[in-house]
């Protein structure tokens, strides 16, 4: 069963994921076409009977920003560094009851560290305690890879599950190495 619908903009770029309300107010407003249904289901109203959407493509050119900027979160961090402690390499599925996953900032905050891409790290509750507010350089403990903003595209696609129909889509416009690299960050957020 198809819960979310890809929305494509006019150019079939892959824009995101919304909800299948949403998705059909879109194509009875006229704003959007099915591309792809799910050929087992149908949705219908007292007045309306149409297919299921699991892909519709909007209707005009929504412009998006080439440099897409997101702010930091622990969803998106956590998926950037494949759920993984940058210093211990222990995954989550790997840590005991009461240690997690956390952020860890290269330069700490409280040393005029920054809260962006290229200052943060996922780290183990341990390996950020032992850490604390000190350099990497200052205590031997340095990112097993060095920390970048990740592509947008990684980003709204980093936790969310797409069909093998919505997986083509996203392949045809950014390519199957894309496609795989998203794919192996839903398989870690499974574990």
């Amino acid at each position: 069963m198809i819960l979310g619908c890809l929305a494509l903009n006019a150019s079939f770029e892959p824009l995101t994921m919304v909800p299948m309300r949403r998705a059909l107010r879109l194509v009875i407003d006229g704003k959007a076409e099915i591309v792809e249904a799910d050929p087992d289901r149908v949705v219908r109203s007292e007045r309306l009977t149409m297919p299921r959407p699991a892909v519709i493509r909007l209707t005009k050119f929504i412009h998006v920003p080439r440099r897409f900027r997101r702010q930091v979160t622990n969803t998106f961090l956590f998926a950037r560094d494949r759920y993984r402690c940058q210093y211990c390499g222990r995954t989550q599925a790997e840590l005991r009851p009461r240690e997690s996953l956390t952020r860890d900032h290269l330069v700490p905050l409280s040393r005029g560290g920054s809260n962006d891409w290229s200052n943060v790290v996922t780290a183990c509750s341990p390996c950020n305690t032992r850490k604390s507010n000190r350099l990497p350089s200052e205590i031997g403990m340095h990112p097993m890879t060095h920390p970048v903003e990740p592509h947008f595209v990684h980003l709204s696609w980093a936790v969310r599950r797409l069909t093998p129909t919505q997986a083509r889509y996203i392949r045809l416009f950014y390519g199957a190495e894309v496609l795989h690299q998203i794919e192996e960050l839903e398989g870690k957020h499974k574990t």
